[in-house]
């Protein structure tokens, strides 16, 4: 009985960090690429159907319907010459010399694409000529776009961010051998400028985003990366996670200072990891930001230690303004007069800072105060996932707060849906889309249509936002999913998205996000979980016996009861099966076997079995049951292996 108790108290604790339900999609919403893509970009408008994926000298230009996805290939292919001078010169290989198309943008209503043309990059504007033809001309050379260089990288395993914000296009490359890494305005109505060499120490980049303001003088650029930590010791990771600023109205300095640099440029350490302990996560892999009009919202981070675990962690954008805004320049000591180096003013706009406050952005690019997460720590998610990709979504609960949905791809091929809170992570479902298990390499949400895209080298896959027929037909299952797109709706009795401008006074659909509790369903001792009827088993007295109880739910705790009596019998988790074992405390006998799940106080019955020995002639009711079962059996062996 101690071990009993032991297992169920330990599998409450495993249970919290699990997704609650796991899913297997396959559904008609999903795309397969003839060969396999390994390096994409993806472009996606919000509020359409349609996904631009940028993949080996072509792009897929996919339109998602009801029936299906329809496909135009638009060929970017690299010439002969290019590809001969690739395999002449290059340590790459074969594999990358090809044209691999890196940037997909909407500058000013004209589609910017760039690829990396077999180590000569390249880039070409877009053109919809007709419904199903796609034209693609060079950019021109007028002084209007930066060169295709500062723009793509030569080779697609090369890290690159582009961004497209406010009728201009802006570019980071991060390090490779002999290019030092850049920031960079490459294109639009403003000057053409970039990072001075020594601000950034061999740069990684993990994302960027625009923060938005009432004031567009106020508007600001975040870009994440990963740079090399010079100053590190022997067991100390040779990276440091960062984030840089810069003001969007930026257009330079004067003709001897910063002529062609940001002039409003600064850089903080972003940690993430527990208080001040060596456990920490320095390097940065993906970021997500989201923010409101009124500069509030979060920024995720997926990022990753020594050994290659990864984590999450999240920072407030007001923490962040707060820091840059009030932070000392790392070793600069002087006072500082007039206004704050690197902030976005009016004055920038018209005229750049004076000569001083240039040379101090020139030589001082870090601010000394770190950037830590939401909490203290990474948020409480599984670490064997290895996850890959990261964006998340906020969505209007029935009682007018917004919640934030976060979305991680993993290794595997899978995507957890995790509510965030201020109090804890609940990961609400964990789904399986893909037919070929591989990473997750693009994720987009859009939330005008309510979509979440998804792609592996192999596929591409749209699935809902709110997907609450998937959560069951009950009341309790709809409240205890935890999702915040999805209400319970008492009158129709079923589990239903939260529709566009649900009226949050008047409405009738009813959630409790906060905290795991379905009391709002009504009283759980009112509710009579229904029995089962019992599959007839029958097997040999002493061969192995072993029965499956499905899960349905992954935070509930699950055991085994025999004829109705108070015995328990011990549940052993197994892929989607609870499996009962005979165990010396436990030995296998004849009966009725109940496997029983309690979550939120209710108990309920998910199946039964009659267990029969097959010492003596088989009763007739019994004999055409024996077939089923041994399936049953088997598959509840493989489940144990």
């Amino acid at each position: 009985m101690r071990w009993i108790l032991l297992a169920t108290l330990l599998s409450v604790a495993w249970a919290e960090r699990m997704p609650r339900l796991k899913f297997v999609i396959r559904e008609q919403d999903r795309y397969h690429f003839e060969k396999p893509e390994n390096y994409m970009t993806v472009y996606h408008k919000q509020g359409t159907d349609v996904l631009y994926v940028g993949g080996q000298a072509v792009i897929y230009m996919l339109t998602f319907t009801d029936k299906g996805v329809q496909d135009i290939k638009i060929p970017v292919v690299t010439n002969q010459n290019a590809r001969d001078t690739c395999f002449s010169r290059t340590t790459w290989g074969k594999l990358e010399c090809d044209n691999f198309i890196t940037v997909i943008e909407d500058v000013n209503g004209t589609f910017v694409v760039c690829g990396t043309n077999a180590g000569s990059p390249k880039c070409w504007h877009m053109v919809r000529a007709l419904p199903n033809n796609t034209l693609l001309s060079e950019v021109p050379k007028d002084g209007r776009m930066a060169p295709a260089s500062d723009i793509s990288p030569p080779f697609p395993s090369h890290r690159s961010i582009s961004l497209s914000a406010e009728g201009s296009l802006y570019s980071a490359l991060s390090a490779v051998e002999k290019q030092q890494g850049s920031i960079r305005r490459v294109g639009g109505a403003g000057r053409l400028i970039r990072t001075e060499n020594k601000w950034l120490l061999s740069p990684q980049f993990a994302g960027a985003a625009l923060i938005s303001a009432t004031h567009q003088h106020q508007q600001e650029l975040y870009f994440l990366f990963s740079e090399i930590n010079k100053t590190a010791s022997v067991d100390e990771e040779p990276f440091r996670a960062r984030i840089a600023r810069l003001c969007l109205t930026d257009e330079g300095g004067v003709k001897n200072i910063l002529p062609d640099s940001w002039t409003t440029f600064l850089k903080a350490r972003v940690m993430c990891g527990s208080g001040n302990t060596f456990q920490q996560y320095n390097n940065i892999k993906r970021a997500y930001v989201l923010t409101a009009e009124n500069r509030t919202g979060i920024m995720y981070g997926l990022f990753s230690n020594a050994w290659d675990t990864t984590v999450v962690c999240a920072y407030s954008i007001e923490d962040i303004d707060q820091v840059f805004a009030t932070s000392k320049l790392k070793g600069y000591n002087s006072p500082l007069t007039g206004p704050r180096p690197g902030a976005c003013t009016m004055n920038s706009t018209i005229t750049p800072p004076n000569a001083k406050v240039l040379e101090m952005m020139r030589d001082h690019p870090e601010i000394e105060n770190v950037i830590r997460p939401i909490g203290g720590a990474p948020l409480d998610l599984p670490t064997d996932d290895h996850f890959t990709h990261i964006v998340m979504g906020t969505a209007l609960a029935v009682n007018g707060e917004h919640y934030s949905v976060v979305y991680l791809g993993t290794e595997q091929g899978k995507v957890l849906k995790v509510l965030h809170t201020p109090d804890e992570a609940f990961i609400i479902s964990q789904f399986s889309l893909f037919h070929n298990e591989g990473p997750v390499l693009s994720m987009v949400i859009d939330s005008q249509k309510g979509h979440l895209y998804v792609g592996t080298s192999t596929e591409i896959h749209r699935v809902p936002l709110a997907d609450c027929g998937r959560y069951g037909d009950s009341c309790r299952e709809c409240i205890l999913s935890r999702d915040p797109y999805c209400g319970w709706d008492s009158a129709r009795k079923r589990c239903l998205a939260i529709p566009p401008g649900y009226n949050v006074s008047t409405g009738t659909l009813i959630q409790n996000l906060d905290r795991s509790n379905a009391t709002i369903c009504g009283d759980v001792r009112a509710m009579k979980s229904r029995p089962t009827v019992p599959k007839d088993v029958v097997v040999d007295s002493k061969g192995p016996v072993m029965l499956p109880c499905p899960v349905r739910s992954y935070h509930a705790t699950y055991r085994w009861e025999k004829d109705d009596s108070n015995k328990h019998y011990p549940c052993t988790l197994s892929g989607t099966s609870c499996v009962l074992a005979p165990t010396p405390d436990t030995p296998m006998k004849e009966g009725v076997f109940r496997c029983m799940a309690v979550e939120d106080g209710f108990k309920q019955e998910v199946v039964s079995y009659r267990l029969v020995f097959n010492a003596s002639p088989l009763p007739a009711s019994l004999a055409s049951s024996v077939g089923l079962c041994s399936v049953l059996l088997a598959a509840a062996s493989l489940w144990l292996l």
